[in-house]
């Protein structure tokens, strides 16, 4: 028996599963919270916030068992989140999440300045607002009060420190900074160089085989059944969902659809990187390509906070008796920047077409039409990278509420989308990299299960869909 721990962008969560990687019912833990977002494109998390909730969770699933039957604990956790701790360990700033647009300006100076290509091949991240470098250079410009950092690190180092004491960054983590050369498995010396960084100034290197033992105080008389248990350093959320919903080898290509989504899939011989794309790490030896948008359910909140819509029910059926892309407008989903495919900092969002007889319902429809077009543009992209005759299938909170969008994405992509049978896939994914560095599972495929509903795409929507991303191709020119 293991547990999971996953602290999300929106949530923490803690869950118990078997030896098999299936949940134990009645045993899981949720604390939602929400990050903190300021006027000129800041989105910020509270560490201590963060650690309270993960403590909620272990409270209140802590089994009243012998120690060693909880063997392991599985964590994931939000790449690209930036932290910087005094010499205490303590948080002097808030978690930066990639949402944060403010370093886009430095992001462009370095672009203008290194070879972002070469920076791409090594690192398998663009120069962007998203990354380290460009975020590490801003806030030595606007915040030089953080000279005081003495190291920078993520939440997961964070937690670490908190329940042992010391803490190491995992590989899967590193990936996704923009700092880490993958192919040497160190930090880059020319991603430090243009983030003002010196290396001493991170958290040491260690993949998922070198996990810890040993809560110290209080938390070792807090959870007397964990004190036994290893601990697994925290692993990429994108890497956890991936294996949760048994995409681990190229023959399935992830799609997750939650505050953002992305398309994934894992090889342990990663193709030549095509520009548009990330290349990040699982661990030392599995890579993970993927394009990861800025937007997905964000963009049906944003629908819900700003138009005067009915209950998700009332919306999902109006949206399943409304045509595809018969509504007249184009959509740029930017609301928070761009990411995959075109990595572009501080883009907006904008939309054409607008007409007095524009309904509510049409402009929802046509935004969640323009995520599933962003998804068909960056699946052309990874498709290559996967097997023939690859299934994609899917997972996340905000695409498994409505079947109406999963087959707009099915038609735009132009391939069968099926459901994964795990509704927390991210959850599930920390369990079972714990279950597999245990040696209860002989491999990660071992765990897999039957997918769930299978959408089929419909020809001539997926005609439609082809023209409407053209159609937003030459608005996103314009624009």
């Amino acid at each position: 028996m293991v547990i999971a721990l996953d602290v999300g962008t929106s949530s923490a969560r803690a869950a118990f599963y078997d030896g098999e990687g299936r949940p134990i019912a009645g045993r899981s833990h949720q604390v939602q919270y929400r990050p903190r977002l300021t006027r000129d494109g800041g989105v910020e998390h509270d560490a201590d916030r963060l650690l309270e909730a993960v403590v909620q969770c272990l409270d209140a699933i802590h089994p009243n068992r012998p120690p060693e039957e909880t063997r392991g604990v599985g964590v994931a956790t939000f790449w690209h989140g930036l932290l910087g701790f005094d010499a205490s360990g303590h948080a002097l700033t808030p978690v930066y999440m990639w949402a944060d647009t403010r370093s886009a300006p430095e992001a462009q100076v370095l672009r203008s300045a290194l070879d972002d290509a070469a920076m791409h091949a090594r690192t398998g991240c663009h120069l962007h607002s998203s990354y380290w470098p460009a975020k590490l250079r801003w806030l030595a410009r606007e915040h030089p009060e953080f000279v005081r950092v003495a190291r920078w690190g993520s939440f997961g180092e964070f937690l670490e420190l908190n329940l042992f004491g010391e803490a190491t960054t995992s590989v899967s983590m590193a990936s996704g900074t923009g700092l880490f050369d993958q192919a040497a498995g160190r930090w880059d010396l020319e991603a430090l160089a243009a983030a003002q960084l010196d290396e001493q100034r991170l958290f040491p290197l260690t993949d998922r085989a070198e996990p810890r033992r040993g809560l110290r105080a209080p938390w070792a008389s807090r959870w007397p059944a964990l004190r036994t248990a290893t601990w697994f350093p925290a692993v990429g959320d994108g890497a956890a969902s991936n294996v949760g919903s048994d995409c681990v080898d190229p023959t399935r290509i992830a799609l997750n659809v939650g505050t953002s989504a992305a398309l994934r899939v894992v090889t342990t011989e990663p193709p030549a990187l095509p520009p548009g794309l990330w290349r990040y790490r699982v661990d030392r030896n599995r890579a993970i390509v993927g394009g990861a948008t800025s937007e997905g359910g964000n963009i049906y909140a944003w629908c819900r906070q700003v138009l005067r819509l009915g209950s998700d029910e009332e919306v999902e059926a109006a949206l399943a008796a409304s045509p595809p892309d018969a509504h007249g407008l184009t959509i740029l989903p930017h609301l928070a920047g761009e990411r995959a495919p075109g990595w572009r900092d501080g883009r907006t969002g904008a939309i054409a077409g607008l007409r007095l007889d524009t309904s509510g319902i049409d402009i929802v429809r046509a935004a969640l039409e323009s995520v599933a077009l962003r998804l068909a543009a960056i699946y052309r992209l990874l498709a290559p990278s996967a097997s023939d005759g690859h299934a994609i299938v899917a997972s996340g909170a905000a695409l498994g509420h409505s079947r109406v969008w999963t087959q707009m994405i099915a038609d735009a992509i132009g391939r069968p989308v099926a459901w994964s049978s795990e509704p927390e896939a991210t959850i599930r994914g920390a369990a079972v990299l714990a279950l597999e560095a245990l040696g209860s599972l002989s491999d990660l495929a071992a765990a897999r299960r039957p997918t769930g509903e299978t959408f089929v795409p419909e020809k001539a929507h997926h005609v439609r869909y082809l023209e409407a991303l053209e159609r937003q191709r030459r608005l996103d020119e314009r624009v």
